[in-house]
């Protein structure tokens, strides 16, 4: 099971490649099927399988299947997550704030 450190590791590493951001870019318009996605990116198909695992593992990014091709959109409840998740981590929390000496 995995802890709820590496749950948030995942989506950040969903976050961390300028070629999954443009992807992320891509599907805010929209759900996108694969083949639109290889026709926009500097990508083969086996290097987009790769960012949609990462992307689809972080729970960001969704995906169905249609006959030969997969479609994907970006998932709202991820999204809600990620964004809730980055607030969360970035506030600073006053009633934690403790000094390593004592005067």
């Amino acid at each position: 099971m995995a802890t709820v450190y590496e749950n948030h590791a995942r989506v950040f590493k969903a976050l961390c490649d300028a070629k999954r951001l443009k992807i992320l870019e891509l599907l805010r318009g929209g759900e996108k099927c694969a083949c639109v996605l290889l026709e926009q990116l500097d990508l083969g198909q086996s290097g987009l399988s790769y960012h949609m695992k990462i992307l689809i593992e972080s729970g960001i990014v969704q995906s169905r299947q249609e006959g030969k091709w997969t479609h994907y959109k970006i998932s709202e409840k991820g999204s809600a997550y990620a964004g809730d998740l980055l607030r969360e981590l970035t506030t600073p929390n006053a009633a934690a704030n403790e000094t390593c000496c004592k005067k």
